[in-house]
């Protein structure tokens, strides 16, 4: 499945989204198994938020869908300092399906 990107004016909002196409499990919770499992998981939705004013702000909400079927989000900071290991291995994922999508 292709990635789907949108953008909204807060964070509060795509969440609101996602959790109305059914993705209401906290992957934040259990970032350690998408780290030490990235192939359980599929990323269907990316929504980016940019602060106005501090870049700090910006923030990247994944639709998550694991092999399990269990649907959730994960949200993690954009800017380079605040990235940490699940928040890598989505970037990862993204990538890595954006190019499977050309082939």
């Amino acid at each position: 499945m292709k990635n789907k990107m949108y953008h909204y004016a807060t964070v509060s909002k795509a969440l609101d989204d996602l959790h109305e196409k059914g993705y209401t499990f906290d992957f934040n919770i259990h970032e350690q198994d998408i780290v030490q499992n990235p192939h359980n998981y599929q990323i269907e939705h990316i929504y980016r938020y940019e602060g106005n004013t501090d870049p700090g702000d910006a923030a990247i909400v994944y639709g998550i869908k694991a092999t399990s079927g269990k649907k959730g989000v994960f949200v993690a900071g954009f800017s380079a300092n605040s990235i940490n290991d699940a928040g890598q291995t989505l970037i990862q994922l993204s990538i890595k399906n954006r190019h499977k999508d050309r082939a």
